[in-house]
């Protein structure tokens, strides 16, 4: 290398301002010597997350250096995730992650968060000057497109990354990736989908196939996306944001079990992304899958221990899953569920006690587990802890307040819950959301295991009624108000195979009776439910056959 070149290196090493992260002090030592014989001058050494995240929220770093062990609390992964979720990093900052480990499982997960390298222990300076001076050019000569994106200028951006395309032919992979982001971030796909069909009609790149597969669901063409990515996914297994965006697909197709066990197989191959974990919880519970539920939310937990996303929530649907698996199990499993649940909100409690109405709402859950487990004094006793905090039900937030019905339904007090989800109902009439999860518990309010075989009841029920087997469909439709008397949809189901039976028989008024008794039933529906339409145009074809 000439002299000349050696001092343009130099110059370029001097202008930036470093940060090295590491516990090990003999470390942060060696590198600021071998920075400093680079031509660096501004060196910040620090041993550890917190002076990390502390140093990067008051100050500007142009190159991080960070190790991935240190020691007790956050590691690599974590720093990087908070900085880039703070937004303290700029995007022509560059952060390396420096390591001895090689696990599949730590760089699968610190790869999500997308550091620019990875710097292998041992370390020389000839390796540390090679690595740092690629990446230093590149920063260079990308700086004002990047300097734009950070203001959120994404047409100023957009032109100078079409004004560099002929001009710097070295990064015209890097230019046509931001460029077709910087297109879908201004919401013009078809001229991202131009660069991202362009690119892949000359080399097939993952991250081309990823961004069509974003179009497309964009576009709700959700059959080519799922076709798209699962042809990305057999061919490169280890490209996660694949997982996420065919999950995303299958969901929106209304797919939701294949959905989960797409997000179950990203989540064995990289075991620490946490809020994949979530996405996984929240999907499974909604398929009724408790026990996958439970298993995702113990992992979003553990994984938020020293995370940013860590949260009270995670903590609260991990007891109230548990909870569901433990009711009326009074096995062994079904105890060690109860015991963990209890143990897990009594942790939320202490983690997060400067939080409004955590005791509140982890009391409430407290009270369903011990009613689920049949210690009905211990569940008493849980809610007269929490009797001021309870004086005035009908101003609970909304999402307690549903807790609060689900657990008074399990200590048999069914009329004030009811009451309290129809004061909900009225309060919430315009967050559809939240009226749904009304709806369904006032329609379900069991154990998920109950629900489950009346919900299956159900669809025996309509088939055999779609069959002409209305006494099948009388029967089954029977067994499953049995589990849930008060569910809407099934006494009306029930109802119109009752009046399609008097229809061929005429004379049997024992079938009108029948009907009558189970519109009683539903006589305090909330006008807001979707099954209300249904309730008053059968009471009026009633009102019509018996007159």
């Amino acid at each position: 290398m000439t002299d000349s070149a050696d001092n343009a290196i130099g110059n370029t090493f001097a202008k930036l301002s470093y940060l090295v992260v590491d516990d090990f002090e003999n470390f942060r030592l060696s590198m600021r010597q071998m920075l400093r014989s680079c031509g660096a001058d501004k060196i910040e050494l620090v041993p550890n997350a917190s002076a990390a995240i502390q140093y990067c929220s008051y100050n500007h770093v142009d190159v991080v250096l960070c190790d991935y062990n240190l020691g007790e609390g956050k590691n690599g992964q974590h720093i990087l995730e908070e900085l880039r979720h703070k937004k303290l990093l700029k995007r022509a900052s560059l952060f390396l992650m420096v390591t001895a480990e090689t696990s599949k499982e730590m760089v699968m997960g610190a790869r999500e968060y997308q550091p620019d390298a990875y710097l292998t222990k041992p370390i020389n300076r000839a390796m540390l000057e090679k690595r740092l001076s690629a990446l230093i050019t590149q920063r260079s000569a990308l700086l004002p497109i990047n300097r734009e994106i950070d203001r959120e200028n994404y047409p100023e951006a957009i032109s100078l990354c079409l004004q560099a395309l002929p001009s710097k032919p070295r990064y015209k992979t890097w230019l046509m990736k931001t460029l077709a982001d910087l297109y879908q971030q201004v919401g013009d796909f078809s001229h991202a989908l131009k660069i991202y069909d362009d690119v892949l009609a000359q080399r097939d790149l993952s991250w081309a196939r990823v961004g069509r597969g974003k179009i497309l669901v964009a576009n709700q063409a959700y059959d080519e996306a799922v076709t798209t990515l699962r042809d990305l996914i057999a061919k490169h297994p280890d490209y996660m944001e694949a997982y996420d965006l065919l999950a995303e697909a299958l969901e929106k197709q209304g797919r939701p079990t294949q959905a989960q066990q797409v997000l179950e197989k990203a989540a064995e191959h990289s075991p620490n992304a946490l809020m994949r974990h979530k996405h996984l919880a929240t999907l499974a519970a909604s398929n009724q899958d408790m026990s996958t539920a439970s298993q995702a939310w113990r992992q979003t937990v553990t994984l938020g221990t020293h995370s940013i996303h860590d949260s009270s929530e995670h903590y609260l649907a991990l007891g109230q899953s548990l909870s569901d698996l433990s009711e009326g199990d009074t096995t062994e499993e079904g105890s060690a569920a109860a015991d963990e649940a209890l143990t897990i909100l009594r942790r939320m409690e202490k983690r997060f006690a400067d939080q409004e109405n955590i005791k509140l709402r982890s009391r409430i859950v407290q009270s369903r587990v011990h009613a689920g487990q049949g210690k009905m004094n211990e569940a008493q006793k849980a809610l007269e802890s929490i009797a001021d905090e309870l004086g005035d039900a009908g101003l609970m937030d909304p999402e307690a307040g549903l807790d609060y019905a689900k657990t008074l339904f399990r200590l048999g007090r069914e009329n004030e819950a009811k009451a309290l989800l129809t004061e909900l109902a009225s309060r919430c009439q315009d967050d559809p959301a939240l009226l749904q999860k009304i709806e369904n518990l006032l329609d379900e309010p069991v154990g998920f295991r109950q629900k489950l075989r009346a919900r299956s009841l159900n669809r025996d029920g309509i088939k055999a009624f779609e069959s002409g087997e209305l006494d099948e469909a009388v029967m089954t439709f029977s067994r499953a108000l049995e589990i849930v008397p008060s569910h809407a949809a099934l006494n009306l189901n029930l109802v119109q195979v009752l009046m399609k039976k008097y229809q061929e028989t005429p004379g049997d008024r024992d079938l009108l009776n029948r009907c009558q008794k189970h519109l009683a039933q539903l006589s305090g529906l909330p006008q807001q439910h979707r099954q209300y339409r249904r309730l008053v145009s059968l009471r009026k074809k009633l009102e019509g056959m018996m007159s």
